[in-house]
């Protein structure tokens, strides 16, 4: 008849009936016929192969089908300190923001709502991060912090500090709270302090590069004490190093390093130490002069060893020459010595000629003459 409507709904859709602008039902798989005489009357076919509600009337249809909304939608309703985790077939698919309220179509898709409160703790539980970081959606609603091993990490919800974690893998919901993560390295850690340029007591200009070697102890004081904990100590390294050298001489300087190192330590330790940073060691590692300084200490060096050098000879030759003298007394008073020194002179001779002629015998070679040839 001309004053009834035709109308298919297929086994994926529903249909939305408005008769003169308001809602009037629920329109299931089928065909139906609708009596629209003098009324102007509209169906909207939804498809629920996706089931979230696209329309903008959901607050209409949940006042207008009351009691029998769920025979129809799944209503996902989120206080305020809640998030809503979105299941579908049994398996998580999506994150509800607190205070949303949405509809989802029953039928095709099983959808499940589940209210987490989050007056309970920021944390989201592990199974449910490891699925939302499947999916991609996890960086997107919650904070995600990493911790490696022998690290510390802290959180801090609306610049409070909430919490301090050990290695591993975290995630905080962050709605309504403003959520930061921090990592702190606990292992041992190096510095160079490189190219400080310094007057040692008597004046010398130099340059001088320092090593040490440190490590956090208390987390939560190396970060919320100072602003940068590593600034902090190289500016103290740069401190204790110009304190030391100021102190001493050039020669004092280059002839006991060790002392210098040992001050420099003791003056960094005490003043990062109420930081919770350990200072394990400090060392200088050069001290380089300018040109000028350089070539006037070589030739310091140079003069000291030929002075060295000159003494140990003349003291050499004095030890020699008394030598001889106690040789030349122990002969003149033993002519077996005697003999036996002129043969050693004849020894020595005769190793480097090739042929010898003797005459008169041996009396003849040490009183006559010996033939070289």
């Amino acid at each position: 008849m001309f004053w009834t409507r035709r109308v298919v709904i297929g086994d994926a859709e529903r249909g939305l009936v408005y008769r003169n602008r308001r809602f009037e039902r629920v329109l299931a798989p089928g065909v139906h016929r609708l009596f629209a005489w003098r009324d102007q009357l509209e169906v909207v076919v939804h498809d629920i192969r996706k089931p979230e509600y696209a329309g903008h009337d959901a607050d209409t249809l949940i006042a207008a089908l009351g009691d029998r909304l769920g025979e129809t939608f799944v209503l996902a309703d989120i206080g305020m300190d809640e998030v809503g985790l979105v299941s579908k077939n049994g398996r998580l698919e999506d994150v509800l923001a607190p205070g949303l309220r949405t509809l989802y179509w029953r039928g095709l898709v099983q959808v499940d709502v589940e209210n987490a409160a989050l007056a309970a703790g920021l944390r989201v539980a592990p199974d449910v991060a490891r699925r939302l970081r499947q999916l991609g959606i996890l960086a997107r609603v919650a904070v995600v912090l990493e911790v490696p091993a022998e690290s510390a990490g802290l959180v801090f919800v609306d610049n409070t500090l909430e919490q301090v974690v050990g290695a591993g893998s975290y995630a905080f919901w962050n709605f309504r709270k403003n959520v930061a993560v921090e990592t702190i390295e606990l292992r041992v850690q190096a510095m160079e302090v490189s190219g400080q340029e310094l007057l040692t007591r008597d004046k010398v200009s130099l340059r001088v590069n320092l090593a040490a070697s440190l490590r956090v102890t208390d987390p939560v004081a190396a970060r919320t004490r100072v602003a940068k904990y590593g600034d902090y100590v190289y500016r103290e390294l740069q401190y204790g190093l110009r304190k030391a050298v100021a102190a001493k001489t050039l020669d004092e300087l280059l002839g006991d390093k060790a002392t210098l190192d040992a001050e420099i330590f003791a003056y960094v330790r005490g003043r990062v130490e109420e930081l919770g940073i350990e200072v394990l060691g400090v060392g200088v590692k050069d001290v380089i002069l300018p040109g000028e300084m350089r070539e006037i200490l070589n030739g310091v060096v140079q003069a000291e060893k030929l002075a060295q050098a000159n003494v140990i000879r003349r003291r050499e030759e004095a030890n020699a020459t008394r030598s001889l003298l106690n040789t030349a007394k122990l002969i003149d008073e033993s002519p077996v010595l005697m003999r036996l020194k002129e043969l050693e002179a004849l020894e020595k001779v005769t190793e480097k000629i090739d042929r010898l002629t003797v005459f008169g015998g041996l009396d003849g070679v040490l009183g006559q003459l010996v033939t070289l040839k």
